[in-house]
């Protein structure tokens, strides 16, 4: 059961908390908010771009800016030139597949945090599988499409499976790094 409200469930965490589809949405649209505010990435005013897109990361993306502009006074803009901050879908699974093939080179950069000048990333705390959850409980169109993974990809989604919450380790982690150097 839901454990705020007591419905049935449609979202397990790692600590097996539980949400309902109604109280889902609340805490994805909440921490949606809280991610923008951790990192600084947008404030009312500010004009953001995003690119339309029919990947289910880049319709919950849109839907999510929406919300945030309505709220926050932020204007939505049809060109990244008129932008003060270019919105894009990575995730938690995104930015951890891609730290850990470029840590597999001998020159990697480490440059993998939420905001990298006018780029931002709003979902950047989320798992695809809470994104698609949300884009579903919303009745968002999407394509479903099938990601083509390399074989580091496919190996931190097993380890995912057997030791949870290893992507959220691997972003955090590099975080950590990133604060120390500046």
């Amino acid at each position: 059961m839901c454990r705020q409200c007591g419905t049935n469930p449609v979202y397990e965490f790692t600590n097996k908390r539980k949400l309902c589809r109604r109280c889902f949405v609340a805490y994805f649209q909440k921490k949606v908010f809280y991610t923008i505010r951790k990192f600084n990435m947008a404030h009312s005013g500010h004009v953001i771009f995003y690119k339309k897109g029919n990947d289910f990361r880049d319709v919950v993306l849109e839907d999510v800016l929406k919300m945030f502009s309505e709220k926050a006074n932020a204007k939505l803009a049809k060109s990244a030139k008129k932008a003060d901050k270019v919105a894009v879908s990575s995730t938690l699974d995104s930015e951890a597949y891609e730290i850990t093939n470029e840590l597999m080179k001998e020159n990697f950069k480490m440059k993998f945090e939420p905001v990298e000048n006018k780029i931002i990333k709003p979902l950047y705390l989320f798992l695809d599988e809470e994104v698609l959850l949300y884009a579903k409980i919303k009745k968002l169109k999407f394509k479903n499409e099938k990601e083509k993974k390399n074989k580091i990809g496919n190996f931190i989604d097993e380890l995912e499976i057997k030791h949870p919450e290893i992507k959220r380790a691997i972003v955090n982690g590099m975080l950590g790094l990133c604060n120390k150097e500046k």
